[in-house]
Formats: structure tokens, sequence, C-alpha cells
């Protein structure tokens, strides 16, 4: 298989900007709403963003199909499925949508019986609900083109988008809160810039797939091919929202907001290193549908080992520093007196979360060749076990004990499931998979970590320059390692692989 390498770096590097936009934004940004809006109102916001990320649920995997499918026929030149998946996914949302307003409206109503939220704040919360919530609801039916983009490989120019929508916020959010401006000012600005963002992305969807829009263009057996890719998507989402959005929905409801605040600050460190790898994973997506399209069986297990690697020259050095560095982090972030209840949440999602990135390669691409079924219930047994035991331990131990409720069905998940599954699935042995995948990444970081370690020795960082020099330092050094593993050409060397052709070729003779 030969990648495009010119349009994988625009991707990539686009992505990467972005993120790292995100990123630095987020990090500058959390601080300043928490010291701003204090423990209460932050802990209700992160608390109202965590209802409404169940909304994801009413995605139905629609999303997905788009992003599959548009690869698909875009591989294939097949114009008029193209017109018919969009305006029956157009459809659909639209439908969506409108429940999930129906069910903001509901939600409102009964959001301050549900959860322990302080009196002053009663009115604050119906209306940053109705606010969050209608922003989503809308949303829907514009997050199409998003999916059109990323379906025809175009995440230059989501990610181009992205980036003003969020140095705007930003700005924003600055100006709002100097001004004296509170949470629902914040909420406004918002949940306001995600609908421009989607409706910039539709005008520059709309010319790349001479999309043409009717209700002839909406059709039954469109709809039941999406239903059948999504419904085992519907799965992973549960899956994802009981994995990810549960945290704050549970410590609100047996502790309070303000203990949400506290578990916020270690887990959003964790957000933002997954969102760094998925900027690079997103693209095994469409590339693997590609790849499938066409009948190239090799390339997809190139996708596999490299994109695994790749994530893990990421996700590795991250956890790393987190490991040595993490208190001084949460200190310089947001202060001495978040440090040691904060620390141990980073801790304990740290290490799950790290093999979970380590391995998106390998979720990505059951998505793209449409064999994720048996994968999503395998997810959603283990959300749902994450959602039991979270509620066990977060009675007795608090926010620890949540923590400890989402880490250990992670863990079994990510050593003993995935890894066994695709590699059955794409005939590679595990030996390789795990030695191809993952070897490198881990000897380049040995020469980050006793670096971290010996300026440790040195001295502990307690200030923001005093972290950015130890934070360079490695940074340097193993941009120096990971150089050299480019240039010498290891870095995406794989060697021989084993191919299981008779399953492969099943495979593909299923797809088509």
């Amino acid at each position: 298989m030969k990648f495009d390498k010119r349009e994988i770096f625009k991707n990539v590097g686009s992505s990467w900007f972005s993120l790292g936009v995100n990123v630095v934004t987020g990090i500058f940004l959390s601080p300043f709403i928490l010291h701003h809006l204090g423990d209460e109102a932050f802990g209700l916001w992160v608390l109202i963003y965590s209802v409404t990320g169940y909304y994801g649920l009413f995605d139905l995997g629609i999303r997905s199909s788009i992003v599959r499918y548009v690869a698909k026929y875009s591989a294939t030149g097949q114009q008029e499925e193209m017109n018919l998946l969009i305006n029956t996914a157009l459809f659909s949302y639209a439908g969506i949508g409108t429940v999930a307003m129906i069910f903001t409206a509901i939600a409102t109503y009964y959001v301050n019986s549900i959860f322990r939220i302080p009196t002053e704040f009663a009115g604050t919360a119906r209306l940053l609900l109705l606010m969050v919530g209608g922003s989503v609801s809308l949303g829907f039916p514009l997050g199409v083109f998003g999916g059109i983009l990323a379906g025809l490989q175009r995440f230059y120019l989501l990610n181009s988008i992205n980036i003003v929508s969020t140095l705007l916020r930003t700005f924003l959010i600055i100006i709002a809160l100097r001004r004296g401006g509170g949470l629902l000012s914040v909420a406004l600005i918002t949940v306001t810039l995600p609908l421009v963002n989607q409706m910039a992305n539709a005008l520059a969807a709309h010319p790349l797939v001479q999309l043409r829009v009717g209700w002839r263009y909406v059709t039954r057996s469109t709809l039941r091919m999406i239903a059948g890719y999504s419904s085992a998507t519907v799965l992973i989402i549960v899956a994802s929202r009981l994995r990810f959005k549960t945290d704050a929905m549970v410590i609100g409801t047996f502790v309070s907001a303000a203990a949400v605040t506290y578990f916020s600050i270690g887990s959003r460190l964790m957000d933002y290193s997954q969102d760094l790898v998925s900027g690079l994973a997103n693209l095994f997506i469409p590339m693997s549908s590609e790849s499938q399209a066409k009948g190239d069986l090799d390339g997809l297990q190139k996708i596999l080992l490299l994109g695994n690697r790749a994530c893990a020259f990421i996700i590795f050095p991250i956890a790393a520093v987190f490991t040595i560095l993490g208190k001084s982090v949460i200190e310089v972030w947001v202060g001495a007196k978040y440090v040691t209840t904060s620390f141990p949440v980073l801790l304990i999602l740290l290490y799950p979360t790290t093999l979970l990135c380590a391995q998106s390669s390998s979720g990505r691409i059951l998505w793209g060749i449409a064999k994720h079924k048996l994968w999503a219930w395998i997810m959603l047994g283990e959300g749902v076990c994450n959602l039991i035991l979270s509620i066990i331990l977060v009675r007795p131990y608090g926010i620890i004990g949540d923590a400890v409720g989402t880490a250990i069905p992670m863990t079994i998940t990510m050593i003993f499931i995935l890894p066994r599954y695709v590699c059955r699935l794409l005939g590679i042995s595990l030996r390789t998979y795990v030695y191809r995948s993952f070897a490198l990444p881990l000897a380049l970081c040995i020469p980050l970590i006793v670096t971290l370690l010996m300026m440790q020795r040195w001295f502990v960082p307690h200030r923001m320059l005093q972290l950015l020099i130890h934070a360079s330092i490695g940074g340097l050094v193993y941009a120096l390692v990971l150089g050299w593993a480019y240039w010498s050409g290891k870095a995406l060397h794989l060697g021989k692989l084993g191919t299981a052709a008779k399953n492969l070729t099943a495979m593909a003779l299923e797809e088509r």
C-alpha cells in the first residue's frame, strides 16, 4: 500500500496544530474560568456538560456511517449513492434534533431534583441545561457536513475552521469574564461558536461532493444501510459515554458539585491527552475504508501496526511526563490546593488511558472495515462494569473510588481483549502486534524518563518557568531520539508480516 504522504502530512499536521490550540487554550482557560466562577459554579458547568454529553446517544451512529460510506463512495466514484447517503442522514438528524430538544425541555424541569445543586444555582442550572441542550440539538443536522469532510479525508479543512473557532471562543470568554460576566455568559459563548463552526463546515463541504438536496434522495434502502452499520456504532457510543461521561454524574449525585471540580482536574488532563491521539487516529477510519474498498488487504495490516506505533509515539511520553511531573503540572495549572486530591485521580486514570490511546488505530480500523459489532458489545460490557464499580466505590472512597471504578474495566479490556480480537481478525500474531507497535516507542521513552528523573533530583518545579525548563529539556531529548528513529527509517519499518489470507479474503468478499 502506498500512502499519499503529502495528504497525510497536511491532515496530521493540521490535526495536531488544531489540538495544540485546543489544549493550550484549554489549559489557560480552565483555571481562568475556575478562579473567576469558583468551585461550585465550575463544578456545575462540568456536570451540565456531562449530562448533555449523553446526547451523543441520539447520534445513533449516523456520523460514523457518513464517514465510512463517504470514504467508500469517493474511492469508487459512486456520486448518486453519495447524495442518497447525505440526504437521508440530514433527514434523520433533523428528527433526532427535534427529539433531543424535547428531552432538554423535560430535563430542564427536573435537573435540580436529580443532582445536589446549591439553592443559589437552581435557576442557573435550568438555563444552562437549556442553552447547552439546545445547541447540541441544533448541531445534529449541521454535524453531517463535518462527517463529509472527514470521509473525504479533508481533515485540514475541519481543523482550520476549528482553530479559528477555538481562538475566537477563548477571546470572547476572557472579555466576558473580565467585564464581570458569569457562568451563563461563558455558556452562551461556548454553545454558539460550535454552531458557527458547523455552518462553516457546511460551506466547505458542499462544493466537494456536488450535493443535490431533495426529498427524492431520502430513501428507505439508504436508511436501512445506515442503520445496519450504525447499530453496532450506537453500542460503542453508549459504551464511550459510560466510560467517560458518567464520572461527573456519579460524583454530582453521591458527593457534591464541588467534588466534580477536583475530579475533573485530573480527568481533564487525560481528555487533552486523548484529544492529541485522536487527531491522528481519526484518519485511520476513512483510510481503512478506502483500503478495503480497493481490496488492499496488506495495507490494512500496515495501517494497524504503523497507526498504533504513531499513537504510542504520542501517548507514551505524555504518560512519562504526567507520572514524574504530574504534581507540578496540577500545581502550576490550577493551584497547590488541588494537588493532594486531583493527582491520585490523574495517576489512576493515566495508565489505562495510555493503553487505550496506544491502540487507537485498532478501534478505528474496526469501524473503518465494518467489523466492530462484537467489539461494540465488549465495550458496552466494559461501560456497564465501569458504572457499577464507580457507584459502589464512590460512596466509601469518594472521587478516588470513582476513578478506580473507571480504571479496572478499561485496563482489562485493553490488555486481554482488544489486542487478541484485532489480531485474529487481521491475521497478525499477538507477538507481532505488540512488538511492532510498541517496542520502539517504549525504547525511545527511556532517555526522556532518565532525563526527567535527573531533573527532579536537581529541583522540583513549583512555578511555570521551572516546569517549562523541565518540559523543554525532556522534550528536546525525546525529539532528538524520535528524529533519529525517523531519519534512520526505523520509525516506519515493519519488516515481514505474516498474513492470514483466507480470513482477509473472506472479509473483502463479504464487504463487496
